[in-house]
This record gives C-alpha cells, structure tokens and sequence, in this order.
C-alpha cells in the first residue's frame, strides 16, 4: 500500500486527515471535558445549512459552513448560560433545521445538484488543494487562540461556576470555545461527513482521557489518536479497493477503527487500574 503515497489525490487526502485532525484533538478534548457533545452534535448538522447555502449563492461550500456553524454557535452559547431546562430542545431544533435547509437550499440549487453524501458522510479521497489551505487557516486560528486562552479555557471547562467566582468572562470565553468547537466542525466535514463529525470530535478525546494527567497532554494523545485513525482509515480504504476491489467509504472506516482504538485502551486502562500493586 506504499505506493498510495506516489499518489497526488491520496497524499492530499493524508494531509487533509493530519490536519484535521489537530483540529480535533485540541477542540474535542475541550468537548469531552466540557461534556458537550450534544451541542458539538447540533453545530454540525447546523453547518450542513451553510454547505447548501454556498451551493445556492455559487460561493465555497466551506465558507457557508463556517458561517453557520459560527452563528449556530453563538446562538447555542448564549442559551446555554440562559435555557437551563429547554437547551436539549434548542439544539434539537439546530440539529434539523441546520439539515433542512441544507436540503432545501441544494434542491433550489440551478443545474446538478452536487453529491449530497459526499458531505453526510465524508469525501476525505476527493479534497481539493484550496481546502488544503482552509483546513492549514482555521488550525492556525484554533492553535492562536487555545495558546492566548487556554488558562480561562482550561478554567470554563472544568469548573464553570468556579471560573466565575474568580472573575473569568464565563460567557465571552464560553462563545469562544462554541466558536472553537464550530471551526473544528468545518474542518472535519469532508473528512467523514456531518453525521459522523461528532464521533471523530469526541472519541479520541474520550480515549486520551483515559491515560492524560493534565490537559495539555490530553490534547496532544488526542491529535495522536486522531492522526492515527484518519491515515489508517485512509490506508485500509485503499487496501480493500485496489486489492479486493472492495469500495468502502473512508469515512465510516476512520469512525470505526476509532471505536476500536477506543474499546481497546478502555479494556487495557480496566486491566491496569484493577491489577494489583507490588
């Protein structure tokens, strides 16, 4: 299978898995901290909105999903401090109306109406350069952030109650880590599709808890658990296809060798804390 990296189309796809999975590590393992995934899940779905608007405005697909998932997030960030009792409701709501209009603004769409499952459940094998550079910008902004941030970042996450008794802005940090959480969204779209985005944000995180001591070495297993499931999807991708002649989506692979990963170090993380001590 070496002779896949000989090839243009499957060294951009790598790219494209590695960077983005900075993008995960670093924003999901706020995620995971943070117990937000429902929301995580809502921005998604939301962002696909923006995708069918960029079809039907002629602009980048891209640039409408951040657009989206950034307002999305603003919206989810200022009811989660207010809606204490109805925010499962209002993320539900996010959640299909983000899909609903996507559908409807690519069937309004004039001429042929692009692949919607290209973006449901990822395209990882046909990405292009420019979204390439995309992917390098929003990973720039995720990283500037987190290292200007990170203290009231770190502080939100754990404790928020806390965090505001010691005079941290809970509710500007909390937009910024929804709008960390939107771009790191936009990223992974065309690595395994809207539906599957929340899984590829929150499992590495998830399994990475499991042995960090501190979060910033939390973050970095998480890149390393998300950098190791994107090029070993797109591995295994290309195996069964040009040895099998098997066509699997990259997409769900990278999900599910993720769940391994995730059930294997839970087993071995079992093992080691109830084996006995000498």
């Amino acid at each position: 299978m070496l002779e896949a990296l000989q090839s243009p189309f499957f060294q951009r796809a790598l790219l494209a898995g590695l960077l983005a999975s900075v993008a995960c590590g670093i924003v999901g393992t706020y995620v995971v901290v943070k117990r937000m995934a429902s929301i995580s899940g809502g921005l998604s779905h939301a962002a696909f909105g923006g995708v069918g608007l960029g079809y039907l405005l002629g602009i980048n697909p891209m640039v409408g999903a951040t657009v989206f998932a950034l307002a999305s997030g603003c919206a989810l960030g200022l009811a989660y401090r207010r809606l204490r009792s109805g925010l499962d409701t209002l993320i539900a709501m996010v959640w299909a109306v983000g899909m609903a209009l996507g559908i409807l603004f690519v069937s309004l769409t004039p001429g042929y109406a692009p692949d919607l499952m290209s973006y449901l459940f990822g395209s990882i094998l046909f990405v292009p350069v420019g979204y390439i550079w995309w992917v390098v910008f929003l990973d720039f902004v995720i990283i500037l952030a987190v290292l200007l941030l990170h203290t009231n970042l770190q502080a939100v996450a754990f404790d928020q109650e806390f965090a505001e008794v010691m005079g941290v802005p809970v509710d500007a940090v909390l937009l910024v880590l929804l709008g960390l959480a939107s771009l790191a969204v936009v990223t992974l779209i065309r690595v395994v599709g809207v539906i599957l985005v929340i899984a590829l944000l929150t499992i590495p995180a998830a399994t990475a808890q499991q042995w960090a001591v501190n979060l910033r070495r939390m973050m970095v297993e998480a890149v390393l658990i998300g950098a190791f499931c994107t090029s070993s999807g797109l591995f295994l991708s290309y195996g069964l296809s040009d040895a099998y002649g098997i066509n699997v989506p990259t997409g769900p692979l990278i999900i599910l060798i993720a769940v391994i990963v995730f059930g294997a170090s839970s087993a071995v993380h079992a093992a080691v804390v109830k084996s006995p001590r000498v």
